[in-house]
């Protein structure tokens, strides 16, 4: 697994729940977070760079536990890589359609995300008619990254960013990226009463799993790994607080 930073431990987290004998690596690319203030160019290279080295380490699954990596990336990788099984994450447009009662959807993602094909034709795809309110989220992903979880600078942001899909009058709200997870609290409290908050992460491992169960030797290792490329010290503490179960911690290699 890989994403740009500590966004993908919400998904790591259900999938270990779902594959609790599974061998897991994951990459936090934190030295480069975020993803989705990036060129379409510097994230597939980030993307091809990480995904082959967990290829190197024997991955025969790899989840792209970020939704712009997922946007822009994963096609190359799967052309690449066509033997590994790659998933990646999307913003869950069709669920949040489904649980919406007045016809009007948000979505929160990255500007990278919002501004690709892939989320657009998801867009296309799903959204059976709902009026669509597409927000993006400007340094929300860098504040969680970078910052305590309370800090006021990161509340103001969740504050600003809910508020003007509340005033849209929205009732139902797709998290389109993996770190918007870990302040879903403030962001349901910012919306307001009545707004269904719809994060994929459950879904996305439930995924992982059928993938697992059809590869022969899946799991064969178990244990937990996770390596960054920017401070291991702030990776421990975020797997701290989110993360129930044992794993190591180390720093990427330096050829990442």
């Amino acid at each position: 697994m890989f994403d740009s930073g500590v966004g993908g431990l919400s998904v790591l987290r259900a999938i270990r729940r779902q594959l609790p004998s599974a061998s897991l690596r994951y990459v936090a690319d934190s030295a480069h977070a975020p993803y989705g203030e990036k060129s379409v160019d510097f994230i597939r290279d980030r993307a091809e760079r990480i995904a082959a080295h967990l290829v190197g380490q024997g991955a025969t699954v790899i989840v792209v536990a970020c939704n712009t990596a997922t946007a822009v990336a994963i096609d190359e990788l799967r052309r690449r890589w066509p033997a590994c099984s790659i998933v990646g994450v999307e913003p869950g447009v069709r669920p949040a359609v489904a649980a919406s009662r007045n016809r009007h959807v948000g979505v929160m993602a990255t500007d990278a995300t919002l501004r690709s094909e892939r989320f657009r034709a998801l867009v296309a795809r799903e959204s059976d008619g709902c009026t669509m309110h597409l927000q993006a989220c400007s340094g929300l992903a860098a504040a969680i990254e970078q910052r305590d979880l309370k800090d006021p600078v990161l509340a103001d942001l969740v504050r600003r960013y809910a508020s003007a899909l509340r005033e849209a009058g929205v009732d139902a709200v797709a998290l389109g990226c993996t770190h918007y997870t870990f302040v879903s609290a403030a962001i349901e409290q910012s919306l307001g009463a009545g707004i269904r908050i719809i994060d994929t992460a459950s879904a996305v491992a439930a995924q992982v799993a059928r993938v697992c169960q059809a590869k022969e030797g899946a799991g064969a290792e178990p244990g937990c790994r996770l390596e960054t490329t920017g401070d291991p010290l702030r990776l421990a503490q975020f797997a701290a607080r989110w993360l129930d179960f044992d794993l190591e911690i180390a720093a990427a290699p330096v050829s990442l």
